[in-house]
């Protein structure tokens, strides 16, 4: 292991943090394995003022680091999976998905709290992602979503300064700012479900480049990737952007997958979800049948009405 691999990502803290995870990985495999971190600058770093859902380009946090891959800058980049567009960039691959540990979303409040149920009436919930105003509104309908935009210390600062009664984030990303205290409760990934892959590390590398794909690939988890791909072909399949309020988690237990899944209007009245289940090997059969079911069911109309 002579090279020294050049590693693509965003400046952030969590962004750090989270490729320092991928580094640590590959360091219990390969402990003289030298990596140089190169922090890149994306367009969704820039511009931190436009709610998420009024962003119609893809790759706004990920193709800058793609660039630096794609350019030979870097040799392998870190991406938040849930970020990545569903369509993989030509010229590149994902060598490995790792450290799911947690999917779920969870909420963090001003007041003690310990269920969605015990914040006030019409509290102020901050947070950028249609699918959680979606369900959110599905819950409970007196709740005031409102956008919020900032990393993960941002929007905590926010909530600490009086702007919001809660704000509702990845639980993966406050885990691995050593925030998990600031947590009043997760929700439940079958209940309130998150975005496809979220939590995911992918680690992507060039398509050319089979010595460094193959090095990445031995910290790849077949289970993760396998639930991560599957959560993605559910919205490959529906067709619809990663900022349409649909959601998908898969649950793997031995050689069996249940995906549950979910498509609704903004407002959370007509929410649709559904649950398929089959063999891990068919991952991709499950996710096409849940997608189907959905738009059978009304999500083609939701699609249509909200032109996403």
């Amino acid at each position: 292991m002579g090279k020294i691999l050049t590693v693509a990502t965003r400046g952030g803290k969590l962004a750090i943090a989270q490729t320092e995870i991928v580094i640590g990985a590959l360091k219990k495999i390969y402990p003289d394995l030298q990596i140089e971190i190169k922090k890149v600058t994306t367009k969704g770093d820039q511009d931190r003022r436009t709610v998420l859902w009024g962003i119609k380009e893809t790759g706004f946090f990920t193709s800058q680091v793609e660039d630096a891959l794609l350019s030979g800058q870097a040799d392998l980049a870190v991406h938040s999976f849930k970020d990545l567009p569903t369509r993989q960039r030509e010229g590149l691959t994902i060598a490995a998905v790792c450290d799911r540990q947690f999917a779920e979303d969870c909420l963090i409040a001003a007041e003690l709290v310990a269920s969605i149920e015990q914040l006030r009436p019409s509290a102020k919930i901050g947070t950028s992602s249609l699918r959680r105003i979606a369900q959110l509104r599905c819950l409970r309908a007196d709740l005031q979503p409102t956008p919020i935009r900032g990393n993960v210390t941002t929007r905590i600062r926010k909530l600490d300064e009086g702007g919001f009664d809660a704000i509702l984030l990845a639980r993966a990303g406050v885990e691995r700012l050593g925030l998990a205290n600031k947590i009043s409760f997760c929700f439940d990934p079958r209940q309130f479900i998150p975005a496809p892959a979220q939590g995911a590390l992918a680690v992507q590398t060039r398509s050319d480049d089979i010595t460094t794909t193959e090095l990445i690939s031995t910290i790849d988890d077949k289970v993760a990737q396998t639930a991560a791909f599957a959560e993605r072909h559910v919205l490959t399949t529906l067709q619809c952007g990663c900022h349409a309020p649909v959601g998908a988690f898969a649950e793997i237990v031995g050689e069996t997958i249940k995906i549950y899944a979910f498509i609704s209007d903004l407002e959370g009245r007509n929410f649709i979800k559904r649950e398929a289940t089959g063999t891990a090997k068919e991952a991709n059969d499950v996710a096409e049948q849940i997608a189907n079911e959905l738009f059978s069911a009304g999500g083609r109309k939701i699609l249509e009405s909200q032109r996403i």
